[in-house]
């Protein structure tokens, strides 16, 4: 099984970004990007998934095993 919240911190990485920059790229502060990661991807909306996924370069594939947490 996935773990959500590292597999995000993995493609933040992988795509040589920051959080900080993915959380501007969804339009909240950062402090609340950390929260919602710390509380559990559960804690994000479908919208700010989607964004997530367009920013980090998620493929579909990628995108699947996240949403069914394989």
């Amino acid at each position: 099984m996935v773990n959500r919240t590292n597999f995000i911190k993995q493609k933040i990485i992988e795509q040589n970004t920051t959080q900080e920059a993915l959380a501007t790229a969804m339009g909240i502060d950062r402090s609340t990007l950390y929260r919602k990661l710390k509380g559990g991807v559960s804690s994000l909306t479908l919208g700010e998934t989607k964004i997530i996924f367009e920013y980090l370069n998620f493929s579909n594939e990628e995108r699947s095993d996240f949403l069914l947490g394989q």
